[in-house]
């Protein structure tokens, strides 16, 4: 959902094929060889990707960052990758999930048979979700950015078609009219909050000291809806580890007629604050590899305006290596 996912995919085809089916079948070939061989190459090919990272990681470790350290975040990115492609292999029970919090919320949402948004960000895996649907006393649907999926994510979604049922496209009326239909049949609905397609609104928010633009789209359909909010986090804590949390987030969003953009500027805030304690706590568990604050340079402290996504279009033909694994 990143600016990076307007590009389509880069890489073969027949070589996304090769490294997962090493993932399937030689799983710790693909984690002492493969996954090793991805984060050299990513490290050594995108520029961009270091720069964000260094920028990124100098911010929320509060230090002079070192290449280990670009290379560390870029590892936990990939071995995240790998993961979900266990997790839609039907290998989940690779993955080890130490402890969920806040699950009692999430039931105590659904228990009012209305439905409830998750709104997540790219820390960790979302796809670790998937795991949770047998604990999960209602479906879980997913929110994707899909116009430009590659030989990546066409791949992924053929590991387990099943999961497809399950993705509700981003781009359309029809797309939104099934998020209702969903909510109204008592599901849950999870949306990742921290990036936007080209062309959607944005407002600024403080983000580690200085203003970044987040996507309003979810939080005005998560208004729509009026139904509980809850915050969602998978993070990595080690091999095939992760720990889950949930947390509370607003009975309902009112984005009142009179006062809307304050009303959204108010709550990406304190999405925004929600994210950034949690990098905070898990420092490379956050996938960004774009610049993720040069949209709001020039933006006053003090100014927090509603935004199209135009004045950034030009970030969009950076191209993606990475987000459309990011989920």
């Amino acid at each position: 959902m990143s600016d990076w996912s307007r590009s389509p995919e880069r890489g073969a085809s027949w070589l996304v094929h090769l490294m997962l089916w090493l993932m399937r079948h030689l799983t710790w070939f693909a984690s002492g060889i493969v996954l090793p061989g991805i984060t050299a190459w990513f490290y050594l090919t995108s520029a961009t990707a270091r720069g964000a990272s260094t920028e990124y990681l100098g911010r929320v470790l509060g230090r002079r960052v070192t290449p280990l350290d670009v290379l560390r975040h870029i590892h936990v990115f990939a071995s995240s990758i790998l993961d979900r492609a266990l997790l839609l292999t039907g290998k989940a029970g690779t993955i080890t999930i130490e402890k969920i919090n806040g699950l009692e919320d999430v039931d105590a949402a659904v228990a009012q048979g209305r439905g409830c948004v998750l709104l997540g960000a790219h820390l960790g895996s979302f796809a670790v979700l998937r795991t949770m649907r047998e604990r999960c006393p209602v479906p879980i649907k997913v929110l994707m950015y899909r116009a430009n999926a590659g030989a990546y994510s066409t791949v992924m979604e053929r590991l387990d078609p099943d999961a497809a049922q399950d993705v509700i496209p981003i781009g359309d009326i029809q797309s939104m009219l099934r998020v209702h239909e969903a909510v109204a049949a008592g599901c849950i609905v999870g949306i990742l909050a921290d990036r936007a397609p080209t062309g959607a609104r944005r407002t600024f928010a403080s983000f580690f000291g200085r203003q970044a633009a987040f996507p309003v789209g979810p939080f005005v359909l998560a208004a729509s809806l009026g139904v509980p909010v809850l915050l969602f986090q998978a993070v990595r804590t080690g091999k095939r580890r992760y720990q889950v949390t949930f947390t509370p987030f607003a009975e309902r969003i009112t984005l009142r007629r009179a006062c809307r953009d304050a009303d959204l500027s108010a709550v990406v805030g304190r999405y925004a604050r929600w994210l950034e304690q949690s990098c905070r706590a898990h420092p490379f568990n956050w996938f960004n590899f774009f610049p993720f604050w040069e949209r709001a340079e020039h933006v006053p402290t003090k100014a927090r305006p509603l935004v199209p996504a135009a004045a950034s279009a030009s970030r969009a033909r950076l191209g993606s290596k990475f987000d459309a694994a990011a989920g």
